[in-house]
């Protein structure tokens, strides 16, 4: 098993500290060289870990031989670092959401087919043990046909990423927008995912409380599946700080027959899954808690996170395609801008 070299792009981000320990308990995918512009925050991060310093990406990619780079910048930025890595051969995973627009992420996507490297986003949380067993039981008919859910995901004040080294985010032209851009990907993907199925129509609200920055701190939004499912969204940067993590989050799914619920505690050790059903499956007990005991695990997301480098290494390593790819990417920022496109209409907008 040949060791796979590591170079991160960016460190202006809130998540590269969290990631390096992912890839250490990775076996022989070590982060060898880091890149990145402001020189104080490359300072902290170097001497805090022994690896290759380089004050530009570009030159980075010229002088160390790299398999993965992993890409933190402002989002209108990934698209290029990653079109550069492509051309050299080099695997990509860009922090969600890509990109500051659909049209970035596309860029990605033709760079690496043409390089034949593989092109991957963070979208952790299909790793999460509840939310396998919530696609698992849809698919096996427990809601019946799905009719709707709700979504909330209200992570953080603004202050964090300019706590954080990553005041750009507050910056539309930069990250593309405030916290749909930045969280509601994770909740679009999910769904997709769990219901096998793609959003068609949207409308969507936002909602600027802020003064400072041009993003909005609120946006809401109904996604319409192709199979009729309706889920509405509430994602946000406006929670109390005291409320557990920070994080207020919330997944359902209601069908025909049956409901699913999961208030997920980010990074507790124990989760419980609701479930009400009409199925024979559960003719016994029809209303079920369902516990799961989790592992924990260092680093970005936890469990869920190491388990996602794990088997993106090993996809590099075997030559197969990324669990997660570009194209999910892809399917994700598309819904987003149809939501801000419906936010700035007034109007329902097809996807």
């Amino acid at each position: 098993m040949r060791t796979l070299s590591v170079g991160f792009i960016g460190l202006a981000h809130l998540h590269p500290r969290s990631y390096m320990p992912l890839f250490a308990a990775t076996a022989d995918a070590p982060v060898v060289a880091v890149a990145e512009a402001n020189p104080a925050v490359l300072d902290a991060f170097t001497r805090e870990f022994p690896v290759h310093g380089y004050a530009d990406w570009r030159e980075m990619l010229d002088k160390e031989s790299l398999d993965l780079a992993v890409i933190f910048l402002p989002h209108a930025e990934c698209p290029d670092a990653a079109v550069a890595c492509a051309e050299r051969r080099i695997h990509v995973l860009v922090e969600k959401p890509m990109a500051a627009s659909a049209a970035g992420v596309q860029r990605m996507i033709t760079a690496t087919q043409q390089a034949g490297v593989l092109l991957s986003t963070a979208y952790c949380w299909r790793y999460h043990p509840v939310a396998r067993e919530m696609r698992r039981l849809v698919q096996q008919g427990v809601l019946g046909s799905p009719v709707g859910g709700e979504g909330r995901c209200a992570a953080g004040r603004l202050h964090r990423y300019i706590e954080g080294n990553a005041r750009w985010m507050l910056t539309r032209a930069l990250s593309g927008g405030g916290p749909m851009f930045n969280l509601g990907v994770h909740w679009i993907d999910l769904y997709r995912w769990m219901l096998d199925d793609e959003v068609v129509e949207v409308f969507g609200k936002n909602v600027k409380v802020n003064q400072e920055y041009d993003i909005e701190d609120n946006s809401f939004a109904l996604l319409t599946f192709s199979r009729g499912t309706v889920i509405a969204l509430d994602i946000s940067y406006t929670v109390p700080d005291a409320y557990p993590y920070g994080r207020d989050l919330s997944l359902s799914l209601r069908g025909t027959g049956g409901t699913l619920a999961w208030t997920p505690s980010y990074e507790g050790v124990r989760e419980t899954l609701f479930v009400c059903s009409d199925s024979g499956d559960f003719a016994s007990a029809p209303r079920r808690h369902l516990n799961f005991e989790l592992t924990t695990a260092a680093g970005y997301s936890g469990i869920m996170g190491q388990q996602f480098i794990d088997e993106l290494v090993a996809a590099i390593r075997e030559g197969k395609p990324a669990a997660i790819t570009g194209e999910d990417g892809l399917r994700a920022l598309q819904v987003v801008e149809a939501i801000y496109r419906s936010a700035q209409s007034g109007a329902a907008v097809r996807v």
